[in-house]
């Protein structure tokens, strides 16, 4: 992996969208752990009302990042869409922190915090249109590695802003951090991207419908929902554990947060492990394997009974859910290969559907079992993705799909 790290250090196309990727994920990380608990227990919003918000927040950022994908790819540089959505962050973020208001933070939570969360895919594509220009398994390799660089940020940002909180009366400083981090996003744009967009117009650019309906082709759409259901896999997993450690394993809250922190830091060395893997294999056939092996590891979850059984699956865990959020990134991408905005797009719609199925196999395993129960209901949905997913990819359906 030393080449890879060394052509993101040279190349300033892929260099500031990296840097900046980094930077983003303290938006995410510093409020995602405290947002409900400002929105019902300080700001005195009902459950309903909150999940109400958290699913139309979802809507919005999953149609913002579509409509700016496809606008993208008409521009000559994606640099003024993205200093756009860091202000959006820094106004949306800022204002919670500022103003402790349940009208204020439901308008930036319905609003401009989904606008700044489509930085992601913004910043992804700028990747992928310099990485277009390189060997495949070379740009899958550094998708891979900003993606846990990403990652990392999420490990060390939460424990930080826990002890910075430990003592005050208030969560809401941890938005205060979040646009601090879109801040410092927006300067890295301003002052060191000039000529890092997408490298040029889209040839022959097409509507925006025309565009859209890219994405319900059946060989498209097919592929997004599988993608999709092996997400909804790791979402489902953040849902069980929790419980299982405190339930079924009669673990503690510290358990818990362990088990979040020592996941978040080693899915880094075993997302990079996937991107070389990339450079050698198909990206489902290493997809494949990967969710092959969160599938065992949800399948022990179920049997785990002690805090030591949780903590002896930790490498299963890491490993698996390391496929499942690195690999998807280059093979939705590869969907829509000539449109690095539309196709980087399709991550925030597999992520929205992603996490409809986790909900709907919780509420389904709860409803006929128990949490461990759930695990094995998890693994049976994954095993079935991934014979669907090698169908979809084998070489006799490969060679019927039209070029």
């Amino acid at each position: 992996m030393p080449s890879t790290f060394s052509l993101i250090l040279r190349d300033h196309r892929i260099r500031i969208p990296t840097v900046t990727l980094v930077a983003l994920a303290f938006t995410y990380a510093s409020t995602a752990p405290y947002q409900s608990i400002i929105g019902i227990n300080e700001l005195g919003l009902s459950n309903g009302a909150y999940s109400a918000l958290v699913f139309f927040s979802a809507i919005v950022n999953v149609t913002t990042s579509l409509t700016l994908g496809i606008w993208s790819d008409r521009l000559k540089e994606r640099r003024p869409l993205v200093l756009g959505l860091c202000v959006a962050g820094m106004l949306g973020f800022g204002s919670i922190a500022i103003i402790h208001s349940p009208v204020v933070f439901i308008f930036s939570t319905l609003l401009l915090v989904p606008m700044s969360n489509s930085t992601y895919s913004l910043l992804f594509a700028s990747l992928r249109a310099r990485t277009n220009q390189m060997d495949r398994g070379q740009g899958a390799a550094i998708t891979a590695t900003v993606r846990a660089l990403f990652s990392g940020s999420w490990a060390l940002a939460p424990g930080l802003i826990g002890l910075y909180l430990v003592s005050s009366p208030s969560m809401t400083p941890a938005y205060g951090i979040a646009a601090l981090a879109s801040c410092t996003c927006f300067c890295l744009y301003f002052f060191f991207a000039p000529g890092n967009g997408s490298g040029g117009p889209a040839p022959n650019p097409v509507g925006f419908f025309a565009s859209l309906k890219r994405i319900f082709v059946p060989h498209v759409l097919s592929r997004v929902i599988v993608m999709a259901m092996l997400f909804g896999l790791q979402r489902l997993n953040s849902m069980l554990l929790p419980l299982i450690i405190i339930h079924a394993a009669g673990g503690t809250v510290v358990d818990v947060g362990f088990m979040a922190g020592l996941t978040a830091l080693l899915e880094m060395p075993f997302m990079m492990m996937w991107g070389f893997a990339q450079r050698r294999f198909r990206s489902a056939h290493v997809l494949a394997f990967g969710a092959l092996i969160y599938c065992v590891y949800l399948l022990l979850l179920g049997f785990a009974s002690a805090p030591w059984h949780v903590y002896a699956l930790l490498l299963f865990n890491a490993c698996g859910a390391a496929a499942i959020l690195s690999v998807p990134i280059t093979y939705l991408q590869d969907l829509i290969a000539d449109r690095p905005g539309l196709g980087t797009s399709l991550i925030s719609l597999n992520t929205f559907i992603g996490v409809g199925i986790s909900a709907g196999l919780f509420a389904f395993g709860t409803a006929i079992t128990d949490y461990s129960g759930t695990a094995f209901v998890g693994a049976a949905a994954g095993l079935a993705s991934i014979g669907v997913l090698l169908y979809l990819e084998s070489s006799r359906r490969q060679a019927r799909q039209p070029a």
